[in-house]
Order: structure tokens, then sequence, then C-alpha cells
């Protein structure tokens, strides 16, 4: 009989972080704390508005933001981080460090087939630098 082999304690969370845009998210919510969608929106530069709807459905489904809707016409929308999303500073924080001393070694750079993807990497370098919010904004709402 085939024993599978154990799974990897990090896979799960690596595979919620690698879908497109979500550390991009994710880094703007811990930048500049609960935002409303279309403010959400115009932090993310070039992301559409299914794809930033689809996003947040997922990370709210895996409690890493909260979304709270005010009964207004129209209605307004404000998403910020829970705490298990606030747990993710300090690893995002660590990667940022990490890209920016590879970027300061040149893996970014070429024109190679990974070229457009590099591009990606160094802006969304340059623009995903948290700022501490004052306080703590993450809110646990399990």
């Amino acid at each position: 009989m085939p024993k599978t082999p154990p799974q990897c304690p990090m896979d799960s969370i690596l595979r919620l972080l690698m879908g497109p845009w979500t550390t991009y998210i994710i880094w703007v919510l811990s930048d500049k704390g609960p935002q409303r969608f279309g403010a959400l929106r115009r932090s993310v530069p070039g992301i559409s508005t299914r794809m930033l709807t689809e996003r947040l459905r997922m990370l709210e489904g895996a409690g890493v933001i909260w979304r709270e809707q005010a009964e207004t016409i129209p209605p307004a929308v404000t998403y910020g981080l829970t705490q298990r999303g606030d747990d993710l500073r300090s690893v995002l924080d660590s990667l940022g460090e990490i890209a920016d001393r590879w970027k300061a070694e040149g893996v970014f750079e070429g024109n190679g087939p990974d070229a457009v993807q590099n591009a990606q990497i160094r802006q969304a370098s340059l623009v995903c630098k948290p700022r501490r919010v004052r306080g703590n904004q993450a809110r646990d709402r399990s």
C-alpha cells in the first residue's frame, strides 16, 4: 500500500499567498490600515475590479481580512486585516528585506523569459514597503 508523504505545514499558507495580487493586497492593508473598496483598488494599480473582488473574498474566507458593510446608499464596504492577517506582517517584512537584498544583487534583472515577471517584482518591491500603522488596527473577526 503506497504511503503518502507528510504534507509540509507551510504548503497551505504559501498556496494562499501565491495567488495573484494577494500579497500586494495584504501589504496595502498592512501599510495603510483599513480601506474602502475603491481606495484599495486605486492602491493596487493594474488590478481589475473582478480580480480584487475575488482576492478579497478568498482572503476573507481564509480569515486573513475582515469585511464591514455600512448600511448606506451606495453601500460603504471597508476591508482590514484580522489578527491572522496581522500575524503575516513580520513574515512579509522579512520577505521584503530578502527581496531588497536580492534586487541589489541583480537577481531580478535581465531580459530572459522571466523579464516580465521580474519587472512586476521590481515594481511591487518599490510599492510594497509597509509603514507601520499607529496602534493595532488588526481585528479578530473570527
